[in-house]
């Protein structure tokens, strides 16, 4: 006789789930991309998104397979928010470690990389000087910490919607 779980999953227990999971998967493409010197920026950073979509779509896969087979949009958005949340906390975290007593580097190289790509656009020199006292004032660890947790959540929410449009699955007796 097959035993039936009798615990159905909440949208914060598989948004928890996958957010760990997620918050994995991003402390160790950040070590490869920074290891391997490519950085977070232009494509690569834009790979991430990937890796977000695919655990909330797990999130979704573990939610509507262990409850009752269906899943509402809002429920969908309430996986991603908690996935969102939880790797974005312990990614920001690590971030926030990283650059502040492991690689005090770290900053400077992202400043010497937009550097770089200002005198590439042909900026002047009073332009570059400008643009670096704004954009150095928001490069700390603690604006990374803060900056990563809150637009993590809000990429995680934007990347949920749409993947809920396609993994919703509406049950049939709800009320309308």
């Amino acid at each position: 006789m097959e035993q039936q779980n009798s615990e159905i999953p909440t949208t914060r227990a598989a948004g928890i789930r996958y957010g760990l999971i997620l918050g994995v998967i991003s402390i160790t493409y950040f070590l490869i991309l920074t290891l391997s010197g490519v950085g977070m920026q232009g494509p690569a950073g834009y790979v991430s998104y990937l890796f977000v979509a695919g655990a909330i779509f797990l999130g979704h896969k573990y939610f509507k397979d262990n409850g009752n087979g269906y899943m509402s949009i809002g429920q969908g958005v309430g996986i991603a928010f908690w996935t969102g949340l939880i790797s974005s906390v312990i990614s920001s975290i690590f971030t926030f470690v990283y650059a502040k007593f492991i690689d005090s580097g770290f900053i400077d190289a992202i400043k010497d990389k937009q550097l770089e790509e200002m005198e590439n656009k042909n900026m002047s020199p009073e332009q570059i000087e400008q643009a670096m006292k704004i954009t150095s004032s928001f490069m700390t660890p603690e604006v990374f910490l803060i900056m990563g947790i809150v637009m993590g959540i809000i990429g995680s929410v934007i990347v949920g919607l749409i993947v809920s449009i396609f993994t919703k699955n509406a049950n049939p007796e709800a009320e309308i």
